[in-house]
């Protein structure tokens, strides 16, 4: 998509807004908008639709056709027309027209879109009208039917927090909850007590499905939510120390030292798992991201495992700043996201002169797989936030490959000992010269949570092009990391001979378990520049797929048979370390 009007003037602002929004709403105001409200439509699933007839089938003015593209009604005339990347009736429509006609509106999904521009745009009160649509429809039993709506008041679904007391109820306080108590139904009259907790949609802001799947995953990663849920990050605490810090430091105190992406997550914890089982929009974290990944907001498709490892950094960022000094993510005690995802891996690279071995041990948030589309050698990249493992891919989907890709196959492709070529000789400090080597990667302590990333985009440098690997891996429910850890590579080079460890390797294990469980899948379907990120995951051991705004319980074969793009391991039993100020 075009986002010729979205790019950004310097660090820490936001994308500019659509100019021909800026126009429309110039020279009309909201009227409009209000017009549009009359034909909002609200799906018994809870997705809203512009019809002005319930029964209306909408085709593009120009062609006739009803699918294959989108459709866009011209907010001013109301015409409909198609869009698609290769032909856009509705872009053909606005140029045609004098100005005016550039904004028009999905009739499938009742988001805005500009012809001129083409891409998605946001409108704060249109929005609200949308969601209050939803609400309403969600309280009444005709889903389908016309709604009218009004502009949502200010700080609507503004809570207050109230310091937490312990209740138990007394025999008549049981005695009265049986007797006055009745089973909750939801719209389509299952229990809402078969619902897990927590669950709940996220409204795609636009192109934001690469968000809203790596959100899912986090807002189900038990040691994260069980910190934001304990109240372990107080939004309220945290900006009044921010506050009284800036107002020590002056008033030209850089306005991103309030940006805090913890408390937004603390927010966003807080709304999910508040019981409302509207989807929910995740507008204030989106703007909280772009300010600290600048060269990331724009409007268009972004990669999810960007996004992961840049929310990450963003976190640990605040921490740094608010210490004063460097914090090791690789201790695992700097700030929240490294305790939960940060690892250390160790390196052993060996002379096969004389045997000497250099070993360097690097923090990684995460382990990426490269896929190949043919069968070849393995090369290991490395860097300090994630680090790359190399494994033979198939399809199982075109069966036009032999052969099966695992997940236990990159592990142990990564865990093995590689011989660097003559163009990778390492300065050896015993023979003081560059030597042919042997290199072995192991995992010198695991994280609470593995999450695992699969390549699916590669670029060829001689061709200048990029492309989607579109291959199948199969991967385990449960996974065991001790094979790959580096007292037990190291116990199988060398046997018993402990000594050869070096430091403190006679313990890399620390005694932790190294089994772990699957809980949530991220996918990525379609082509590099136009696909769709979905997230599966396990909750109450039952599998759900989260398509944005859009819940629905799924099988367990149709996760195994998902085009996995990141995966997210937790270890099966977790042990707490006693606090040292108890």
């Amino acid at each position: 998509m075009s986002t010729s009007s979205h790019h950004l003037t310097q660090r820490g602002q936001i994308p500019e807004a659509c100019s021909h929004l800026i126009d429309f709403r110039s020279k009309h105001g909201s009227q409009p908008f209000r017009v549009l409200q009359k034909c909002l439509r609200v799906k018994p699933l809870g997705r809203a639709e512009i019809r002005r007839d319930p029964l209306e089938v909408p085709r593009c003015a120009s062609c006739g056709i009803s699918a294959r593209s989108r459709l866009y009604a011209c907010v001013t005339c109301a015409a409909v027309f198609c869009h698609s990347v290769e032909s856009s009736h509705a872009s053909a429509h606005a140029q045609l027209m004098s100005p005016g006609h550039e904004i028009a509106v999905d009739v499938d999904r009742a988001e805005l879109f500009c012809c001129a521009c083409s891409d998605q745009v946001y409108d704060k009160d249109f929005d609200a009208s949308v969601v209050l649509a939803q609400t309403a429809a969600a309280s009444t039993l005709g889903g389908g039917s016309t709604i009218r709506v009004v502009a949502p008041p200010e700080n609507m679904r503004k809570r207050k927090r109230v310091e937490y007391k312990p209740w138990t109820p007394d025999p008549k306080e049981q005695l009265l909850m049986r007797k006055g108590s009745s089973v909750l139904k939801s719209d389509d009259g299952e229990s809402t007590n078969s619902l897990p907790w927590g669950l709940r949609g996220l409204n795609n802001l636009g192109n934001t499905c690469f968000m809203n799947s790596v959100l899912q995953a986090l807002l189900h990663t038990p040691p994260l939510r069980n910190y934001f849920l304990s109240d372990r990050h107080n939004r309220y605490i945290c900006q009044q120390k921010t506050n009284i810090s800036n107002g020590s430091a002056g008033n030209d105190t850089n306005k991103n030292s309030k940006l805090c992406l913890a408390c937004d997550m603390d927010a966003m914890f807080s709304a999910v798992f508040s019981g409302d089982r509207m989807p929910y929009s995740p507008a204030k974290f989106l703007y909280s991201w772009w300010q600290h990944a600048a060269n990331l907001a724009s409007y268009e498709q972004q990669d999810a495992h960007e996004f992961f490892i840049s929310m990450l950094d963003g976190i640990h960022e605040k921490v740094e700043k608010e210490r004063g000094k460097p914090q090791s993510q690789g201790n695992g005690d700097c700030c929240i996201a490294h305790r939960v995802f940060s690892g250390i891996l160790r390196s052993d690279v060996t002379c096969t002169a004389c045997g000497f071995t250099s070993t360097t041990y690097d923090p990684c948030v995460d382990i990426s797989l490269d896929l190949e589309p043919n069968k070849g050698g393995s090369t290991k990249n490395s860097s300090k936030s994630h680090h790359t493992l190399n494994a033979e891919a198939e399809s199982m989907i075109s069966g036009q490959h032999s052969g099966i890709s695992t997940l236990l196959g990159c592990l142990d492709r990564f865990t093995r000992p590689e011989r660097l070529g003559a163009d990778q000789k390492f300065f050896c400090q015993q023979c003081q010269v560059r030597q042919e080597s042997l290199k072995q990667m192991s995992i010198r302590k695991l994280p609470l949570v593995c999450c695992f990333h699969i390549k699916r985009f590669e670029h060829s440098s001689s061709r200048n092009m990029s492309r989607k690997v579109d291959r199948y891996l199969q991967f385990p429910f449960s996974l065991d990391m001790s094979p790959y850890l580096s007292s037990s590579i190291l116990r199988s080079r060398f046997g018993n001979r402990l000594f050869t460890f070096g430091e403190d390797e006679s313990d890399a294990s620390n005694e932790l378990p190294a089994e772990f469980e699957l809980f949530a899948v991220v996918t990525h379907t379609g082509k590099l520049d136009a696909g769709h990120y979905v997230t599966y995951l396990r909750l109450s051991n039952q599998w759900y797929k989260c398509d944005d705004a859009w819940i629905s319980p799924v099988s367990e074969s149709i996760v195994r048979a998902a085009q996995a793009y990141m995966m997210f391991y937790v270890q099966k039993v977790l042990y707490f370390k006693a606090s040292e100020k108890s």
